[in-house]
């Protein structure tokens, strides 16, 4: 295979890869709702990230990018077992909801 042609193949790949302007805008949005953990809590405002829940999914796959709710690095990713997601899915609903109850709130703030 010829460079140029494997080039364009890849940027083909990524390109399909990337969010359309609105499921970005919607992102924004709700990252800018804050880490729904922290808000729970009590802690309004704090810096969130987009976790595309797992829910449903297969191995591999990811939500769209509308089945999403802002977490915090520590509530996402970089917590102890329980505090986490990513540390312990099961220990980390037990405490804070369900990704499926976590939406729902989530697309209530945003629509209304």
């Amino acid at each position: 295979m010829k460079a140029g042609k494997q080039e364009s193949m890849l940027i083909n790949v990524k390109q399909s890869d990337m969010a359309t302007k609105l499921e970005k805008e919607y992102m924004n949005r709700v990252a800018n709702l804050g880490c729904i953990c922290c808000l729970q809590m009590g802690f309004p405002e704090s810096p969130a990230e987009i976790h595309h829940i797992r829910t449903g999914q297969g191995m591999s796959q990811r939500a769209s990018n509308y089945d999403i709710i802002p977490l915090c690095p520590t509530h996402h990713r970089t917590g102890d077992y329980g505090t986490a997601y990513h540390k312990g899915s099961k220990a980390f609903e037990k405490r804070y909801g369900t990704e499926l109850e976590l939406l729902e709130i989530i697309k209530e703030a945003i629509n209304g």
